[in-house]
């Protein structure tokens, strides 16, 4: 089974992204910031993260810049999640190491499709 971190500070979107992607009978796991995010990913190894830009302390971007930096970590395939206010540009988002990126609110049904096709190419 494949596992999926997802990263995101606000409680309702990580249960509505938790229930989205248990639809692809996938296990889930959980950060609340940037910082949690590396510390779940250096421990649990997921095959997909999906990971929101706008956090405090540490900010989606940064967090993918140092999952990238890292050796053990790098090769993990990471979507970013951007609200509809704020701009990242995709030649930004794919410069900083992103697979992909999603503008909330986004399709729950392109979510999962990224996921599956992200999680099987890792495979």
């Amino acid at each position: 089974m494949h596992r999926i971190l997802i990263a995101d500070d606000e409680p309702h979107m990580l249960k509505f992204i938790e229930f989205t992607l248990r639809r692809g009978n996938y296990e889930i796991l959980k950060a609340s910031n940037g910082e949690e995010a590396l510390e779940v990913a250096s421990t649990q190894k997921p095959n997909v993260i999906v990971l929101d830009v706008l956090m405090p302390g540490m900010d989606g971007v940064t967090a993918l810049k140092k999952l990238k930096a890292d050796d053990a970590l790098k090769h993990i395939p990471v979507i970013l999640l951007t609200a509809r206010g704020y701009t990242l540009a995709p030649e930004e988002a794919k410069r900083a190491g992103a697979s992909c990126y999603l503008t909330k609110p986004f399709s729950p049904t392109e979510l999962l499709g990224h996921v599956k096709e992200l999680a099987e190419s890792e495979a």
